[in-house]
């Protein structure tokens, strides 16, 4: 069964998180003049302080609520999704994952563009009937009671997921955990999917790259090594005690945006402050998802399930055509050479001046023509 859904809050849980804004505890302020140990403390007042004073709650779900909302239950758990089908008849059918720390709201600025291309400049031969689920534990969809939603098992709910949708063949395409989830599809090879799209694609240096680096190969080192020094604290509390981790989020408003926040200064193409790669609006529509959802915790224990097991033993290249869009600014700028390792069937590589980890979000027309470039090289 799918049932229509529409995204609601009372007035009264909007009364809570503003009443907890507004008697947030903040810390003292950092010792540096930067964002080297977090997002800096007068920022964050004046966020929050917008937050509970000036944002438009009502103007910003009526912009996510134009879209057509579902939910139907897969593996026992409520899975919320935007179903956005094309005025254009026989529009190739294509599943977009999100992931953390994003949302829907990602897509927000490429669904309609994507499924009605005439009416953005482009052409009924590229539109797209789209899917746009939440994943398991994040947004609205349901939070998982039991282990064991990882990666493979939630690429098997998307698969069932267009099936269910009457759609049997059909393209994916995902960045973070999304191309985690997009990428297990292609594994999975159900036979549905017919080619993937990855804007972080995940594959290792070659021996090549290890033994005799070029600039490429050392650029992307540094930015693996970069990762590994300064930023990535938050994924080892997410893959060893998300439970920990989930009170503080579930308390706080103030701490459940700042944990977000500080990826999106550090993930976007923003020249060193995210309000330079998405209005402060943008942000708090992704965060409020965070927050009305209380998933803090259920979004962090996609790690704890997937972290180092995501795909499991065996052979885990990809045979279903590929193509790749490397956007500066992502956390490691995959070069081809190690792409290829991974997917060989790479029918479709691109690398792009501008844009960061949150592609569709930050860059929504770049990422719309890449869209349209590379299915252009596949068919259903």
């Amino acid at each position: 069964m799918i049932d229509p859904y529409e995204i609601s809050v009372s007035d009264a849980e909007l009364a809570n998180l503003k009443q907890r804004l507004n008697n947030t505890r903040w810390p003292n302020a950092e010792t540096v003049d930067d964002w080297s140990q977090g997002v800096p403390l007068a920022y964050a007042r004046e966020f929050c302080q917008y937050w509970a004073s000036e944002y438009d709650w009502p103007a910003r779900l009526a912009r996510m609520n134009q879209f057509e909302h579902y939910v139907t239950t897969i593996e026992d758990l409520p899975i919320h999704f935007i179903h956005a089908r094309s005025p254009v008849k026989d529009a190739r059918p294509i599943l977009i994952t999100h992931g953390w720390p994003g949302s829907i709201v990602e897509f927000l600025k490429v669904i309609g563009p994507l499924s009605d291309p005439e009416a953005h400049g482009g052409k009924a031969e590229d539109a797209f009937n789209v899917v746009c689920p939440s994943l398991p534990g994040y947004g609205f969809s349901g939070q998982p009671a039991a282990p064991g939603y990882g990666v493979p098992k939630i690429a098997g709910m998307w698969d069932e997921l267009m099936t269910r949708l009457g759609y049997d063949a059909w393209f994916a395409q995902g960045g973070d955990w999304g191309a985690a989830v997009t990428t297990a599809i292609a594994i999975q090879n159900l036979g549905h999917c017919k080619g993937i799209h990855l804007n972080m694609p995940s594959a290792g240096a070659t021996k090549q790259a290890r033994e005799n680096p070029t600039p490429q190969d050392l650029h992307a080192m540094e930015r693996g090594k970069a990762y590994q020094d300064w930023d990535s604290g938050y994924s080892k509390q997410q893959s060893t005690r998300p439970q920990t981790l989930g009170y503080g989020l579930a308390d706080s408003p103030s701490g459940q945006a700042m944990w977000v926040l500080e990826k999106f200064w550090r993930w976007t193409d923003c020249n060193g402050h995210p309000e330079n790669a998405l209005t402060r609006d943008e942000l708090l529509d992704n965060i409020m998802l965070y927050w009305l959802g209380n998933s803090g915790a259920s979004s962090a224990r996609l790690y704890w399930e997937s972290f180092n097991r995501a795909f499991g033993p065996g052979d885990n290249t990809v045979a279903l055509p590929t193509g790749c869009s490397i956007f500066p600014k992502e956390i490691v700028p995959t070069p081809r050479s190690w792409a290829e390792q991974r997917y060989p069937n790479l029918v479709y590589w691109n690398e792009l001046d501008k844009g960061g980890h949150f592609a569709a979000f930050e860059q929504p027309e770049l990422y719309v023509n890449e869209m349209r470039s590379c299915f252009r090289q596949m068919s259903l």
